[in-house]
């Protein structure tokens, strides 16, 4: 049997516990916005590694593909950051990998299955922390998916502040966007509109690496109702 440690958009973040589960694995695919060099050293001390380069990820990954096609582990697998950049055909594929979006999907269509293991970075707001596991039995080919929830929606509670801090009318947003635009910094921004600075992070990274997205686009990827 081996094992498949399948992850995307770390943003710069590796946590212990994706660690340990990564450590029982035979070989690491990681789909993009990996934001750091330090990150993808780290990886490639616990397995081989495949990845491939994210929107996110800026000068430092210019060497790195954005789109990879390998026989990892007797399986024929493409990967890529963003699915809308997928070949019209994978019939050729076992596994295609993708991420960017931050949220787990697993379908099949005929013999190839389609994995994206959501995001194992910083948390965004209340979407689950996640993962996958490919597990390949050898003789047969034969593959099971095992979806890890790196913390658990059950154990999240959102404190009165962090509740406030999402509760962001479309109004409030198009200013802190503004002031992005202004070139101003993420601590200014956080203090002048009463936020934390890791909330204020978060809308910065999806306005800045979502060209022309809007106030409405951000709330959407941020998990909140469109009609504020």
């Amino acid at each position: 049997m081996k094992r498949i440690g399948v992850l995307s958009d770390t943003h710069g973040k590796l946590r212990e516990e994706v660690v340990e589960i990564l450590r029982g694995c035979d070989v690491i695919l990681h789909a993009g916005d990996i934001n750091t060099p330090k990150v993808m050293e780290c990886l490639q001390e616990i397995a081989p590694l495949y990845i491939v380069r994210g929107n996110a990820d800026k000068e430092w990954a210019q060497g790195l593909p954005e789109k990879l096609s390998e026989e990892i582990c007797g399986l024929r697998v493409f990967m890529v950051h963003n699915k809308k950049y997928l070949p019209k055909e994978t019939g050729n594929y076992d596994l295609v990998v993708f991420g960017h979006s931050h949220k787990y999907e697993e379908r099949r269509e005929g013999d190839c299955l389609y994995l994206n293991p959501g995001s194992c970075g910083p948390r965004r707001f209340s979407q689950p922390v996640t993962m996958a596991v490919v597990e390949v039995e050898e003789k047969t080919g034969d593959i099971r998916v095992i979806r890890k929830d790196i913390v658990q929606d059950g154990q999240v509670s959102m404190d009165p502040k962090s509740r406030q801090e999402t509760a962001f009318s479309v109004d409030k947003l198009r200013l802190i966007l503004r002031d992005v635009d202004k070139g101003k910094k993420v601590s200014e921004i956080a203090a002048k509109y009463g936020i934390s600075v890791e909330t204020t992070e978060q809308i910065c990274r999806l306005y800045l690496t979502h060209p022309g997205i809007d106030a409405a686009g951000v709330r959407e990827k941020m998990g909140l109702p469109k009609n504020r």
